[in-house]
């Protein structure tokens, strides 16, 4: 096992996304590690409420990430694959052509979510929370979710021909989304806010600028405000670049970029241009901790470190999450390298 070299403390990771300077060591930062690898970290069987936060603690971070859970569901397709155990699980994939909702009347039957948010997963973890940590509470796919329930191909033709279909839905989901946020608020040992949201490629935006800033920036920036009035860090997680809306996010009051996926970003230009208004969270291409050796991961880490984290503001991650068919020793090795390499001054 790979146990813990430090001691957590949630203020070194507030200090670093709010760029208020240097901690005593670079924060290591995920936005979800697969069950899979927790266990194989841990050498346990299954995974209690107790073993995630045991996990979270002894693999050194200073938080644990919790999602919210505010039931909506939608059609999606599904495929059998094996995890880091050869134990098969699903994973699910979103739909291309007609979804779910593609008119009023699919629009006013669908079973939205009307029950009351549960937050049991956050109490229980407050059972365990060691002296330090804090909850960060991940969720959105306001955009995600709208495509996925019209289908990528209709959601398009809609945008012209429908518009106000787009609307209603975006502001449907947004509304769940935003009061799962706001429930959290009086959630003990809550020290930020997680938003994520996949609105690009490699190459760039999935849709024009102008669409996001319509139907989604309206509602980032509003758990934005919430997330201002209680004094919270908030995270924005995309896969993708996204130069054309950098100023965008920065003004809805996002604080920090992640993962910084090393194929659609040169992250030490975004730190160059934008080092002084976002911290920058990831950037460990996660194919090479997949594919890679453990020398390359070494230094790998070395190079970020020297790039990218003197004078603060940068979290040492994978440029996505770690998944299930990652490499537990080359993701045991990133996380020694940063404690080997990642302690200021750098």
């Amino acid at each position: 096992m790979c146990k813990s070299r430090v001691v957590p403390n949630f203020e070194r990771l507030r200090k670093v996304l709010l760029l208020q300077g240097e901690p005593d060591r670079i924060p290591i930062v995920e936005l979800g590690v697969d069950d899979s690898v927790k266990k194989a970290f841990l050498g346990r069987v299954s995974l209690t409420a107790k073993d995630n936060v045991d996990f979270w603690h002894e693999a050194g971070y200073d938080y644990i990430n919790l999602w919210l859970n505010y039931g909506l569901r939608h059609d999606s397709s599904v495929e059998k694959i094996a995890d880091i155990d050869n134990d098969s699980k699903d994973r699910v994939w979103a739909p291309e052509g007609k979804g779910a909702i593609t008119t009023w009347e699919e629009f006013e039957k669908f079973p939205w979510p009307d029950k009351k948010i549960s937050y049991q997963n956050f109490e229980e973890t407050n059972l365990y929370l060691p002296d330090g940590m804090k909850i960060i509470a991940g969720e959105g796919n306001i955009f995600t979710h709208t495509w996925e329930m019209m289908g990528f191909e209709y959601f398009s033709f809609a945008l012209v021909e429908n518009p106000d279909l787009v609307e209603a839905i975006f502001n449907k989901i947004g509304e769940i989304i935003y009061s799962a946020f706001k429930g959290v608020m009086s959630c003990p040992n809550l020290g930020a806010l997680w938003f994520t949201d996949d609105i690009a490629y490699t190459e760039g935006l999935m849709v024009s600028p102008k669409v996001l800033r319509k139907y989604l920036f309206p509602w980032i920036k509003k758990i934005g405000d919430l997330a201002k009035e209680n004094n919270l860090p908030y995270i924005y997680h995309t896969d993708g670049r996204l130069w054309e809306v950098l100023d965008d996010l920065i003004d809805c009051g996002i604080n920090a970029i992640h993962p910084m996926e090393p194929k659609a970003w040169n992250a030490v230009e975004v730190k160059k241009k934008y080092g002084n208004k976002l911290c920058l969270i990831g950037n460990i291409d996660l194919d090479r901790i997949c594919r890679g050796t453990t020398v390359e991961i070494e230094e790998m880490v070395k190079e970020r470190i020297k790039n990218l984290a003197k004078g603060g503001g940068y979290c040492l991650g994978s440029s996505n999450t770690i998944p299930n068919y990652v490499s537990i020793e080359n993701y045991k090795a990133m996380l020694e390298a940063s404690f080997k390499y990642g302690k200021y001054p750098i």
